[in-house]
């Protein structure tokens, strides 16, 4: 059985008001020590003298003082890793803009459009230049209570302040809404600080140590009552695994995270969930997975690589708020890992990183390159990942390099299915480890529109890797899409997309080869997506 991962759970607290009061007032302890314990950092002192300083001045257990460290750990961690990506991305803007401008400085050189485009690129120089130096230098900045909200003082009215007193009241909650009580395997119940128990109409009291700076006289507030909706059998059996064994305690750690909205406050439990018996098996097939930034498409295959059936779901999420867009995501992974799960093979999908997709469509689409911003490749990765654990679905992530391409050419028009589809085949084919060999020596790729383009494939040199093959034919595809789009034959609506459910390929595509083509060229199965 694989080891354990991380789930987190939450509920909503239906508190009295004295209780509530409690839970603002630590909120506010927890917030300002962590403020002071990174400005203690940044100013050269020391995690021990400060712990100690501030354990005294607060009146924190060193359990306390732990649970604010690693808090700020992360959230330093997470400023580092992010400007890494934004390194690279800014890096790819610049190669994708200084290549536009080149072309309109030779169609169009004294164009407005062109003064626009310098612009932007020096934006973006200067944007990079910040954050290499900031990388050289480690500059860490971080604004407790968000960017956002601290600009807001500055526009009042246009953000919806009558005053600076009521901003500042808005202020002063974000920055102290929220706490975090760490756990450990050998604390009884799994932490220290907040003692689970469990009653015998299976809810939970939670019972939490105050600071004296807080609670005063009160040494502890005790939640009762607690039910999750989801994952409330997780936490009873990670309580139920705390035992002394040998004189040592051992069990699962159980942290809390308390956060305060607009509605009040809401407790998150993470604990380690032991991972299911796996219930897939490649040798049975895999299914593919091409992400877009409007749909998923799926192609489900046999052994032999042969695909057997298509599905498309879609992803709205342009104009999306952040909830709703999580809904989305969460329905689309869910209808996935089911197919997966029912079908009993892998589900295999491209490592997901949108950089790259969006340095280039920011000079073409500004829209769909904000689509794909809003898109949070990490957030549907780790949905992904968690909904396939809990379903005891093998997850395979491969590398994504072509695998467009070898769907439009080697899959797409033979099986008169979309490019969207024909790449998902080439994903699925990856993660089983089947040839990417070209099926033939003509291209023939549907267009969105209708018709298509046809090209002959570059010659391939057998003694280099495949790969090289395709990026000569992915040349030769944007020439081809290129030279399309300037004869303007391509201006009719694109067709409707039939709803459905997933079907069946026709039988003379089953026996097929996974490297020839199988059946006549009327044999095409239309779109299957819905």
């Amino acid at each position: 059985m694989a080891e354990a991962s991380p789930f987190t759970w939450q509920t909503r607290l239906r508190l009295p008001k004295e209780d509530l009061e409690v839970l603002d007032a630590w909120g506010a302890v927890f917030g300002q020590v962590q403020r002071k314990l990174f400005t203690g950092l940044r100013a050269g002192g020391t995690v021990s003298d400060l712990k100690k300083d501030l354990c005294r001045d607060f009146g924190l257990t060193a359990r306390q003082f732990n649970a604010v460290r690693v808090t700020l750990d992360g959230q330093i961690a997470s400023v580092r890793e992010r400007r890494k990506g934004l390194i690279e991305e800014a890096g790819m803007r610049i190669a994708r803009a200084e290549a536009l401008i080149a072309k309109i400085a030779a169609k169009a050189p004294h164009s407005a459009k062109l003064h626009q485009k310098k612009r932007r690129l020096q934006t973006l120089r200067d944007r990079l230049e910040r954050l290499r130096q900031e990388a050289a230098e480690d500059a860490i900045g971080i604004c407790f209570g968000s960017r956002k909200l601290f600009r807001a003082q500055f526009d009042l009215k246009a953000n919806g302040y009558a005053s600076l007193d009521a901003w500042r009241a808005d202020w002063r909650a974000a920055r102290s809404g929220q706490i975090f009580l760490l756990g450990s395997g050998d604390e009884v119940a799994g932490n220290q600080t907040a003692q689970a128990s469990l009653r015998a109409d299976g809810a939970i009291d939670l019972q939490l140590r105050l600071p004296p700076s807080v609670g005063g006289e009160r040494r502890h507030l005790t939640l009762h009552g607690l039910r999750f909706a989801y994952g409330h059998d997780h936490i009873v059996a990670a309580l139920a695994e705390s035992r002394r064994v040998d004189g040592k305690r051992t069990g699962r750690a159980l942290s809390y995270r308390l956060v305060r909205d607009r509605k009040g406050w809401r407790i998150f439990a993470s604990a380690g969930v032991p991972a299911p018996d796996r219930v897939t098996t490649i040798l049975a097939g895999a299914i593919g997975l091409d992400l877009n930034a409007d749909h998923m498409a799926l192609a489900a295959l046999d052994a032999s690589g042969n695909p057997t059936g298509f599905r498309r779901i879609e992803l709205p999420l342009r104009g999306a708020t952040s909830g709703q867009a999580k809904a989305v995501i969460g329905d689309a992974v869910a209808a996935a890992v089911a197919m997966a799960r029912t079908a009993g093979v892998p589900l295999v999908i491209e490592e997901l990183d949108f950089r790259h997709r969006r340095a280039e469509l920011e000079a073409v689409d500004p829209a769909l390159a904000r689509t794909v911003s809003s898109f949070a490749s990490s957030r549907i990765r780790a949905a992904l990942r968690a909904a396939a654990f809990r379903a005891g679905v093998q997850l395979i992530e491969v590398n994504p390099a072509y695998t467009s391409v070898i769907g439009a050419v080697n899959h797409a028009a033979r099986r008169g299915i979309s490019v969207h589809m024909g790449a998902a085949i080439a994903v699925a084919r990856r993660g089983m480890g089947f040839s990417e060999a070209p099926a033939g020596r003509d291209a023939h790729v549907p267009l969105r529109r209708g018709g298509h383009v046809t090209l002959p494939l570059p010659d391939w040199n057998r003694e280099r890797h495949v790969w090289s093959f395709w990026a000569g034919v992915r040349r030769k595809l944007r020439a081809a899409h290129a030279a399309r789009a300037r004869s303007a034959r391509s201006s009719a609506p694109p067709a409707p997309r039939p709803s459905g459910a997933i079907l069946p390929l026709p039988a003379g595509f089953r026996n097929a080869s996974s490297h020839h083509r199988s059946g006549s060229d009327n044999d095409f199965i239309p779109h299957l997506e819905g």
